[in-house]
């Protein structure tokens, strides 16, 4: 998952983490068999953990959970966004109390 990009449609995580999230439980559940079977990986686990926060400083700050970059600023994703607002206004209007 490393150097995974986070780009929330419409302003939400849950449609591009969704996926995601199902992804990586895949992959945990493949490397608990390799680790079972005693898998040799060619990197060391803290390395690669050591690994991770370098690559998120390069990442382009528009793909770091910003909604400025990637699936976000889709046609469909901005049309998402302003379906959702639309119901959240008229939700406020009809008094549902959880507008601030």
């Amino acid at each position: 998952m490393l150097g995974l990009i986070c780009n929330p449609i419409a302003n939400r995580v849950e449609a591009p983490c969704l996926g995601k999230n199902v992804m990586a439980a895949r992959n945990a559940v493949s490397c608990a068999n390799m680790a079972l079977a005693d898998f040799d990986p060619l990197i060391p686990f803290d390395q690669v953990i050591a690994a991770a926060k370098p690559v998120a400083s390069m990442m382009p700050r528009e793909h770091r959970c910003t909604s400025l970059g990637g699936l976000a600023i889709t046609p469909a994703s901005l049309a998402s966004e302003h379906r959702l607002g639309e119901i959240k206004l008229r939700s406020c209007a009809t008094g549902c109390g959880s507008c601030s």
